[in-house]
């Protein structure tokens, strides 16, 4: 198809399928980032000035300054679930809309959570490295003792689809589930779940198994640090699956090295790609590079929702999944 002057221009900041790039130049001029490393700063506020809508990830930092000279920017479409790396405020005040990619990720998610939960309690990652520098001779009573899943209590922290997908599969395992949340659920998700509401506090100094799965939001920051890991169970394990400014690194790789709990398990990180060096000095923790998403079934659904919602945008139908709701309103 001929690329015509009346087609809006849309800038794609990462590689994305190649079935995600066809759909969108049926429909749009295409400025296309074919590479898996995110823009510097300047160039993506460079990228932007002459979009219409742009598809990003969450990787990108979309704010003021970015937005300094997009001046014919209607909607920017986040690849993720997550948007704190979204200035919302900034984006509502120039009248941009905003969307993001939930629900199509709920179960893949969950899934990653609960495999991150048996391997830093089952000391999967510390026994495999142990079997791969050849110190494995004999079988032992004593040898690679983890603490069980099973009939424990896991401690969920965010309660939303992934929170309470991620319950569910604890009912599996005989396990009771406690929450913490920033509103209550209603007695019938609770009743769904069978799960038990209490503070930041009692989940912390009751949970074998504390899974992390809030949203990033300002005061969410650092909300697990030297004082609520000394709340814990010497026993017990930290699984994050959220956003990495919501644990103090510092604070978890010195918790873990002085075995003030029993193990953790990250997906993400503040400073990812960058990993803090003090974390991959202790052995008993499971790292994974941001993967909780990441199938090709549910990568391919996230970026068919994010075109989803950008095309809504850009055709001026409120799109599916919008953050700013106020920026409709105004239009």
């Amino acid at each position: 198809m001929s690329q015509s002057s009346t087609q809006p221009k849309v800038f794609v900041a990462r590689q994305i399928f190649p079935e995600g790039l066809d759909r969108l130049q049926q429909f749009a001029q295409v400025d296309y980032n074919d590479h898996a490393l995110a823009l510097a700063p300047a160039a993506l506020m460079e990228r932007l000035k002459s979009a219409d809508g742009a598809l990003v990830t969450g990787s990108e930092r979309i704010d003021a300054k970015a937005l300094e000279f997009a001046k014919q920017l209607k909607v920017v479409s986040n690849i993720a679930v997550g948007f704190n790396n979204f200035d919302v405020q900034a984006l509502t005040k120039k009248g941009i809309l905003a969307t993001n990619t939930p629900e199509v990720l709920t179960d893949t998610t969950a899934d990653m959570g609960f495999m991150l939960l048996m391997a830093a309690a089952r000391r999967l990652s510390e026994s495999e490295r142990w079997l791969r520098d050849g110190h494995w001779k004999n079988w032992s009573l004593g040898g690679m003792l983890g603490v069980d899943i099973h009939h424990s209590t896991i401690g969920i922290m965010g309660m939303g689809r992934i929170g309470q997908a991620i319950a569910k599969r604890a009912l599996a395992f005989g396990m009771e589930v406690i929450y913490y949340n920033r509103s209550r659920l209603s007695p019938e998700i609770e009743q769904a779940c069978q799960a038990t509401y209490v503070s930041k506090e009692e989940l912390l100094q009751r949970a074998d198994h504390v899974m992390l799965v809030m949203p990033y939001v300002p005061e969410n920051h650092h909300l697990i640090g030297t004082k609520e890991l000394a709340m814990m169970k010497p026993t017990a394990t930290l699984i994050n699956i959220a956003r990495g400014g919501i644990v103090d690194e510092n604070a978890l790789a010195l918790a873990l090295k002085n075995q003030m709990i029993f193990a953790a398990g990250l997906d993400v990180f503040e400073g990812e790609p960058d990993v803090n060096p003090r974390l991959l000095e202790v052995p008993n923790i499971v790292l994974a590079p941001h993967i909780g998403s990441a199938t090709k079934k549910t990568r391919l659904a996230m970026m068919h929702l994010a075109i989803d919602n950008l095309i809504a945008g850009l055709k001026n139908q409120r799109p599916p999944n919008l953050i700013n709701p106020d920026v409709w309103k105004m239009s």
